[in-house]
């Protein structure tokens, strides 16, 4: 048998089933695409469903892959067992209606004997009970019959609820009777160490219908997995998937780290700690790279666990300060020839996971010693359990995670009141959903209005007739509205824009038979559209039929700001990266403004690239078509959609062309030209991992250059000079500046220094010390700071109490040379009092104190007291 490393395994299996006319797919990203059923791809298969259930068409009807896959469900078990691992790559050959079942187990027994060369004595096959056939090809192959083991449904049938389904066969190797249990009927299926399954052959060949009866599918198909890590056990006669050779790399940079032992006589709690940090490690890396970014929700969430749970059992190792960032290194250079995407995005993974840990550290910090109190409660009291409600405060208040609490609990043999906390948590989340609700629907529920879902023109049109069906003044339900008069009005159909996805509301007017209101805000619930006007002509009622008009310019600049928001997103994708996900927006007729993931500040060449971009794409008067399709159909086109957002059957999605698709409800223009320029104004950090750009478009443009014109023609007068001539005047004056404070400084230090001689000489003697006092007009505390301290270089016995008066301001400064310390004195104790003879105080250290006061009239009162506090 081969000692073949994993990275070589990975290779030979996918050159073996290219060498049979199979496809070689890249690895799906550890995101699902197009599918709601998964937070993460946990299988190899998991991206091809679509494929074998005939929604999609496969680019092949053989296909081989070494999908990355992600399994959080026994993440407790991690680090405690040799096969628990979170991240895995799974090695799969796919038929989609092309070969079957003797040419799938014909492939997989030749790649067993002729490429990994495992003993064939050692190789064993399970197949169902039932499943005659797959019996007959194995024998066939040279499997002798008491090696083929018939197990039931359980073992070696392959179904998840109605459709494709179907027998399978799964090979085992053979460990030897050391791993067995002594038992002479041992073999696959039973429940000891000795037999380890490594590849699963799946034929898909039945339809399980609603009345549970099977149906023969008019084209089967075969879907195999075999774990690389396993397999890697094997062909390496390793025990522990921690002991393959490129996670043993990453295992070791832990222990180097670390400078634990490991598997030693009493290692084995840290042991544990090496095996999660290691695994974690792998996930973390993997999942960055995909674009998956830490956050409190959905797959960010398990980042963000992952992340902390391994920062956590590095300090249990003694690891100092941040460190997984660097171990990320050895991840990226044992996976980064098969994911070349590891190594592009090298410094961004890296940098998300050491901005996660130095977050969490601080939280780690605080939340122990919460906990620890806690803890010693539960000790004093006899208790085991925490209460939900301190295990919500820890989780709401501290930022400490449950799954960490539980963990440290486990130490000490208690647990959580996994209860008692989801019921916490559902209390905030209902009052944080009160505290959100709708103004519009809380005012229309109020006056007991049963107001129909509004329709909306305002895509197409920009005026129209609506009924007015129901009027309120401040919540109560009201016939009329007189001029002068200020309400909210429900019509049946409108023009108008309500604010939302980011957008500001419409404004305009209505028009009635009777008067003319001004539409001042709109707002919607529930599809039902809430008007704010004042009428400013004659009034306006129930029943009355209103003539509604949009002002068409400022809708004309929303749309402006709104289309270039999405060539922003687009642009930032392409510049900084494909991990840039709308964070919010919003979108009014004088600016936009756009957040979006990112982990640290642009760059100004980033900057001006991304502005470049977009005033590019302006240029190119792309088409911008607005579409109403299936939520399928828009991503199948690639359209961008706000993660977590709740879309309907139908969708609108909107496209500049084939540079930006995005799911929106917006209006826009119709062509990138109509924007007419872009010009971005800032790029600032909102959030930890969020950045925000504000920009301005059209004639916004205009007004931001005349500003910046009226700026210059201000500064080209004050400086007397051309406004060409601007910044080099500017810079001229800057190094003349520079060099007379140079000289005001050489004049105040040699001024410094002659107050030194004359300040010497009008020192006081009093019972052996000398004190000098001396007043400084216009002097910063600093410089007498200084010269204090160039004074007590050269002398001893002396008290120096300076007072520096500017602007009204007084600051007094107190220092002693170190013998009087010596013997007693201490300048924080005498400022204290000497400033509180001019109305302030302060204090300081015993050889140098400071402290500000209010009436410099009182200064000659303070020096006497210094004289007074040295006798």
């Amino acid at each position: 048998m081969k000692s073949n490393g994993l990275n070589d395994i990975r290779k030979a299996f996918r050159e073996f089933y290219v060498s049979k006319e199979h496809y070689p797919a890249k690895s799906a990203s550890l995101i699902p695409q197009n599918d709601k059923s998964l937070l993460l791809i946990n299988s190899g298969m998991a991206p091809l469903k679509r494929y074998f259930a005939g929604v999609d068409t496969p680019p092949a009807k053989r296909m081989t892959t070494c999908q990355k896959c992600l399994r959080t469900g026994d993440i407790d078990n991690v680090g405690k067992t040799a096969r628990h691992g979170t991240f895995f790559e799974m090695l799969g050959n796919f038929s989609f209606g092309d070969y079957f079942k003797e040419q799938s187990l014909t492939w997989g027994w030749e790649f067993i004997k002729d490429v990994l060369e495992l003993p064939e004595d050692k190789v064993w096959a399970t197949v169902y009970k039932d499943d005659d056939q797959a019996v007959e090809i194995w024998k066939k192959l040279g499997m002798p019959e008491e090696r083929i083991v018939r197990l039931g449904k359980d073992d070696n049938f392959w179904e998840i609820g109605l459709g494709p389904c179907g027998p399978c066969s799964e090979i085992y190797y053979d460990r030897g009777p050391e791993y067995g249990c002594g038992k002479p009927d041992c073999k696959p299926g039973c429940d000891c160490d000795r037999y380890v399954e490594f590849w699963n052959h799946v034929f898909t060949q039945f339809s399980k219908e609603e009345d549970g009866s099977y149906s023969d599918l008019a084209h089967p198909n075969i879907d195999t997995g075999m774990g690389l890590e396993r397999i890697a056990c094997i062909m390496q006669g390793v025990d522990s998937i921690f002991d393959i050779d490129t996670i043993r790399y990453i295992l070791d940079g832990v222990l180097e780290m670390s400078g634990v032992e490991y598997e030693k006589e009493g290692t084995e709690k840290t042991d544990v700690s090496v095996r999660i940090v290691t695994d974690h490690l792998r996930a973390m890396v993997f999942m960055i790279a995909d674009g998956i970014i830490p956050s409190n929700e959905g797959r960010g969430y398990v980042l963000r666990r992952l992340i902390r749970r391994a920062a956590r059992h590095g300090k249990l190792l003694g690891i100092k300060g941040g460190f997984l960032a660097d171990l990320a290194d050895r991840v990226i250079e044992v996976s980064g020839e098969a994911y070349p995407e590891l190594v592009e995005k090298k410094d961004y993974i890296k940098k998300n996971i050491d901005i996660e840990e130095k977050k969490f550290q601080a939280t780690l910090d605080q939340g122990v010693n919460v906990l620890d109190g806690y803890i010693k409660e539960m000790q004093e009291q006899g208790l085991t359990v925490l209460d939900g409600e301190k295990t919500f405060k820890l989780y709401d208040t501290y930022g400490f995670p449950p799954e960490v609490t539980e963990e440290i609990l486990a130490d000490y043999g208690f647990t959580a009141d996994q209860e008692g906390f989801a019921a916490n948590m559902q209390k905030q989340k209902e009052q944080a959903r009160a505290g959100r609700r709708d103004t519009a629907q809380v005012a229309w529920e109020k006056a007991g209005i049963d107001v129909p879902q509004t329709h909306f023109l305002g895509y197409r049109m920009s005026d129209c007739e609506g009924t007015v069906l129901a009027v309120t003044v401040d919540g109560e339900p009201v016939e009329t509205l007189k001029e002068g008069q200020t309400g909210t009005v429900y019509l049946d159909q409108t023009v108008f824009y309500a604010e939302s996805g980011g957008q500001i509301y419409d404004t305009g007017f209505m028009y009635t038979k009777n008067g003319k209101a001004e539409v001042t805000g709109v707002t919607k619930s529930n599809n039902v559209f809430a008007h704010e006007v004042k009428v400013v002509e004659g009034t306006l009622s129930i029943h009355d039929n209103a003539e509604c008009r949009i002002d068409q310019p400022r809708r004309h600049r929303v749309a402006r700001n709104h289309t270039a928001t999405h060539l922003l997103q687009a642009a930032l994708r392409q510049v900084v990266g494909d991990h840039v996900q709308q964070a919010g927006s919003y979108v009014s007729d004088q600016m936009l403004r756009f957040d979006f993931t990112h982990y640290e500040a642009l760059t100004k060449e980033q900057i001006a690239q991304v502005e470049a971009l977009v005033n590019e794409k302006i240029d190119e008067f792309l088409t911008v078509t607005m579409q109403e399709t299936t939520i399928d159909e828009a991503r199948k086109k690639g359209a961008m959609a706000l993660f977590g957002e709740k879309y309907g059957d139908v969708v609108r999605m909107v496209s500049c062309g084939d540079f930006s698709i995005e799911l929106c409800g917006g209006t826009h223009v119709g062509n990138t030209g109509e924007i007419g320029a872009f010009k971005l104004l800032s790029e600032t950090g909102v959030a930890s991992g969020v950045r925000r750009i504000e920009a301005v478009t059209g004639t916004g443009v205009m007004a931001i250059l005349n500003g910046d014109q009226a700026i210059l023609e201000e500064a080209s007068q004050a400086l007397k000079c051309a406004k060409d001539q601007v910044p080099a005047r500017a810079k001229a004056l800057n190094e003349e500046l520079k060099a007379a404070n140079r000289e005001i400084a050489a004049y105040k230090k040699a001024e410094m220094g002659s107050a030194a001689d004359s300040m010497l000489a009008d020192a006081k003697e009093i019972g052996g010390v000398r004190l000098v006092t001396r007043k400084f007009e216009d002097t910063d505390v600093s410089d007498l700071r200084t010269l204090s301290d160039d004074l007590k270089k050269d002398n001893q016995n002396m008290a120096m109490v300076f007072a520096a008066v500017n602007g009204g301001k007084l600051v007094f400064l107190v220092s002693l040379t170190d013998d009087l310390v010596a013997k007693g004195l201490h300048a924080g104790k005498m400022i204290k009092e000497i400033a509180a003879a001019c109305g302030g105080g302060g204090g300081g250290k015993a050889n140098m104190a400071q402290a500000g006061a209010k009436d410099p009239s009182k200064l000659e009162d303070a020096f006497k007291l210094a004289e007074e506090l040295i006798k």
